[in-house]
């Protein structure tokens, strides 16, 4: 299935075109695999370099996907061009209308309560052939308890927003008791149940969603620097190739 990983410094993700990896995880879906998978954002690749256990998590699950046009940017400047960036929150909507549409059962950790709770009604107004069989708040204790409520439901597709790295390590560490589609979906939920607004769809073609984000919570700026600090990254990467 890996063939075509390309790495993207130290970050292995899969080059696939957003129709291929729907097709990929429909077929999953029908097998009722058991699948991690992790949308990778420039920040997230500046994580993974910095904490190797985060690293190994990442390139072990069983798709990486391009979130973020800085990933298809620093590809693409490195010489190893990628289709097209995936985003999370277009995933997580896939996985919603396929699920409605094969009758599977679904999960939802993590967020705060009225986040999860908003997106839990819509879930049930949206997707009425969709078994929502439970969910829960980020806040809780005791992951043992969490799973073991979780394993009990069955699901066939678990969304958690945990943000990252904490997701990640969370699925990594509990997938192997249940068979399903897992998936970290960080801030998707807050968008989803209409807490936050996504950019508009120019913005989001020009790849420029970032600046709307900075427009609408000036104090994530700190997060947005990571973008140019990659970009310096992937250009002392593509120096050190051509010599």
């Amino acid at each position: 299935m890996h063939k075509n990983r390309i790495n993207i410094l130290g970050t292995e993700f899969d080059n696939y075109t957003e129709k291929q990896f729907h097709k990929y995880l429909s077929d999953d879906m029908d097998g009722r695999s058991n699948k991690f998978i992790v949308t990778a954002n420039p920040e997230m690749v500046l994580s993974a370099q910095k904490n190797p256990k985060f690293s190994k998590v990442v390139n072990s699950a069983d798709y990486v996907i391009p979130d973020g046009i800085g990933i298809i940017k620093g590809a693409k400047t490195l010489g190893t061009p990628m289709h097209e960036r995936i985003t999370g929150f277009d995933t997580l909507m896939f996985l919603l209308q396929a699920a409605n549409r094969k009758q599977l059962k679904v999960y939802l950790l993590g967020s705060k309560p009225e986040v999860i709770e908003a997106s839990a009604k819509r879930i049930e107004r949206e997707y009425p052939q969709l078994d929502l069989v439970g969910y829960h708040d980020g806040y809780f204790k005791d992951n043992q308890v969490i799973v073991d409520e979780i394993a009990e439901k069955k699901p066939n597709i678990v969304l958690v927003a945990l943000g990252y790295p904490k997701q990640e390590f969370f699925i990594n560490e509990y997938r192997k008791d249940i068979d399903a589609i897992w998936i970290g979906v960080g801030g998707s939920f807050d968008v989803f149940s209409g807490t936050k607004k996504r950019a508009p769809v120019i913005l989001q073609k020009l790849g420029l969603e970032w600046t709307y984000r900075l427009f609408k919570e000036p104090t994530r700026i700190g997060r947005m620097l990571a973008i140019p600090k990659y970009m310096n990254l992937i250009r002392a990467e593509k120096k050190s190739q051509e010599k």
